[in-house]
């Protein structure tokens, strides 16, 4: 069955213009899902084949029959828990790329700590008692979306005072480790057993990132606490000698998850959010196990995909290759959920 049998389909945010851009770079037909006040935007771009408009994301479920008789295949990304949530995945009937076991994993901060210590990745520390905390922490309440969520506290005191309005009743109390932020976007490849280093980024986050330009004499007569609220992102190069640690974590975080998950374990893109400190150590403060938005920076191509492909290589397109080449060796049902 050729690829112009199947159809791409993704929800309007995030990362769907470089999903549906690569699918329709490797021969799919391509549909969006997308809000009312986002059509008009979205319909200036001819890779898109059709756009259903609904007024919000939660009346997905309704169009589950009519996206079936389109032998549709889901890419999800970011938005599709933060808005439909992790239950509407897991119902979801459609052919879903990815494996929806690892949703669980990702939504619990403690669930992924216990991964990435499988995976011999460094962690911070975490504070389960209050008066343990002496020094700088970051409070992250569970499902933050896009670093909303999280808090700074320098010790105890401020701690306290800062949970007076924290809002999130889940949450963990986390080390607050200094050095370089560096998002790895990986791919791994169920089909081939490889893994990728697909390109890496930076957050730019509001206002932390703008209050790290004044001078600390002008901090100090500000009454302003930073926040993580991510609103853009740039590209980062890592030195060259730090890319082999960079990919055995994330080797190790594949390996990781076949013994914790099952035995697909996690399939196709995946980030690791980290820090690297002065003494050129890792810290993963996070993972993500889809496409994470850092990659809309790579639309064509970042050097590390150049090194692999001979084509501009989003890491969207990355993933319509690999529905390509299952369809290809009738090796669909390894890489759908």
């Amino acid at each position: 069955m050729g690829n112009l049998n199947y159809t791409i389909v993704t929800l309007a945010s995030h990362s769907a213009l470089q999903i549906l851009k690569g699918a329709k770079d490797e021969g799919f037909r391509t549909l969006l899902i997308a809000k009312n006040n986002a059509t008009s935007f979205y319909n200036q771009f001819s890779f898109i084949d059709e756009i259903i408009s609904v007024s919000t994301f939660a009346q997905f479920p309704t169009l589950e029959k009519k996206l079936k008789s389109k032998n549709v295949i889901i890419v999800p990304h970011g938005s599709f828990v933060a808005d439909l949530g992790i239950e509407v995945n897991k119902k979801m009937k459609l052919s879903y790329f990815g494996n929806k076991a690892v949703l669980d994993w990702e939504a619990d901060r403690q669930m992924q700590r216990e991964w990435l210590q499988k995976a011999n990745i460094n962690i911070p520390k975490l504070f389960g008692n209050i008066d343990e905390i002496s020094y700088p922490v970051i409070v992250k309440s569970y499902g933050a979306a896009g670093g909303r969520g999280y808090f700074y506290a320098k010790n105890r005191h401020d701690f306290k005072n800062k949970m007076k309005s924290f809002r999130s009743s889940e949450f963990i109390i986390q080390e607050y480790v200094i050095g370089v932020t560096l998002y790895t976007h990986y791919f791994y490849s169920v089909l081939t057993n490889t893994l990728e280093i697909m390109s890496i980024d930076r957050r730019y986050e509001t206002n932390v990132d703008s209050l790290g330009r004044i001078p600390l004499r002008g901090q100090e007569s500000l009454i302003i606490e930073p926040s993580y609220v991510v609103v853009g992102n740039s590209p980062l190069i890592l030195r060259e000698s730090l890319l082999p640690e960079a990919f055995a974590m994330g080797e190790r975080t594949i390996a990781a998850s076949k013994k914790l998950i099952d035995k697909k374990g996690l399939i196709g893109p995946f980030c690791l959010e980290t820090v690297v400190t002065s003494d050129l150590v890792f810290y993963a403060m996070e993972l993500s196990c889809r496409i994470v938005a850092g990659t809309n920076l790579f639309i064509n191509g970042s050097p590390y995909a150049w090194l692999n492909y001979n084509v501009p290589m989003s890491t969207g397109r990355r993933i319509a290759r690999e529905v390509k080449m299952a369809i290809a060796k009738n090796m669909l049902a390894k890489i759908i959920d």
